[in-house]
């Protein structure tokens, strides 16, 4: 190779050696400071779109979990109030047993017929309850007032009708009802056939309607004026104090009690049932939600070990590809001692 001045190829090609170790280096100190394999979309630009994906779902499965969490919450405070409710129709029928002992007068009954009264304006109160502003019951006549139109309520009917009630004690008795209920989403899609539960918002109405009378209930929810015609019940026994109570306890039979009973019985067994499903669903969510985050860390988590071999590498690379640029900038030099 000729002696010359103007060019040094072996520098260039140090200078460009020692260039690519510097950036693999770089890259590597950025790898192991984020603890990411894919610092920027040029290191694989097709994992980091797959690992973005996954990662957003990743975020949705998580919303989801709280969401459902969320619900589960709701329908352990619903059935606390259902509990009340329980305890509360419960007394009512203790009340209506001893009332009919045939040794109590008249005054004895009518004191039944305070507390009576009494329980019947608390049941009225318990339906009001909230969660965070949710009611946790629903009225037939009142839905559209009680909840936000944009909200998730859905009614649920069978065959375009009310769903159809039968009692498990007298299977010729068949009541009909309109179902309320949140659809609450499962699936980090969004979609209802990729997974939703329905929480049911129970319908407080039905729950303690008297079976022989129509729009009539415990919690003087419905036209009780209007239907006491139809009843050996007189108007003039309906308290009407911006409610339609029953002011005589001995007008309720135990078999209409027996009734809401049994209606309330069922409902926090779907309560009960709910619970438990939005558990299962939970779980499931934890599985997904574990097997997301080792998919995404297996495209984007960088191998500490791994990446800290190769930083050693290139580093060495670095120091020896200096040198080797500041021995190759002297090679020209050698043309000086030739001219002297």
């Amino acid at each position: 190779m000729p002696i010359v001045v103007n060019s040094n190829t072996t520098a260039t090609t140090a200078s460009f050696n020692l260039s690519r170790a510097n950036d693999a280096l770089r890259k590597s100190l950025a790898r192991l400071s984020s603890g990411n394999r894919i610092v920027n979309p040029a290191d694989d630009a097709g994992s980091m779109a797959v690992a973005y994906k996954l990662n957003s779902k990743l975020k949705r499965t998580e919303a989801v979990r709280q969401n459902i969490q969320n619900g589960i919450s709701y329908l352990q405070v619903q059935d606390g109030a259902l509990g009340v409710v329980a305890k509360i129709l419960t007394r009512i029928s203790e009340l209506r047993t001893m009332s009919m002992d045939v040794t109590k007068n008249s005054g004895d009954v009518e004191n039944y017929s305070k507390e009576f009264v009494e329980l019947q304006q608390q049941l009225n109160q318990v339906r009001h309850q909230k969660f965070n502003g949710i009611s946790l019951f629903a009225i037939n006549d009142q839905v559209a007032s009680d909840f936000n139109p944009e909200s998730q309520l859905v009614k649920i009917s069978d065959d375009g009708g009310s769903l159809r009630y039968r009692n498990s004690s007298d299977t010729s008795a068949v009541a009909t009802y309109d179902k309320y209920a949140f659809e609450l989403m499962t699936s980090p899609s969004g979609k209802d056939t990729d997974g939703s539960i329905s929480l049911n918002v129970i319908n407080y109405e039905f729950m303690l309607s008297l079976g022989s009378v129509a729009d009539f209930n415990l919690a003087g929810i419905g036209n009780a004026r209007v239907t006491a015609t139809n009843t050996p019940t007189a108007p003039g026994t309906i308290a009407l104090n911006g409610h339609n109570f029953i002011a005589d306890i001995s007008k309720v039979s135990i078999h209409d009690i027996t009734m809401a009973i049994e209606k309330l019985a069922d409902l926090r067994a779907e309560n009960g049932a709910e619970q438990n499903r939005l558990g299962m669903a939970s779980e499931l969510l934890v599985q997904n939600q574990t097997n997301l985050e080792a998919a995404y860390g297996r495209i984007m988590d960088a191998d500490i070990a791994l990446e800290s071999t190769r930083m050693a590498r290139q580093n060495v690379l670095v120091q020896s590809s200096a040198a080797m640029v500041a021995q190759a900038n002297q090679l020209t030099s050698i043309a000086l001692t030739v001219l002297g």
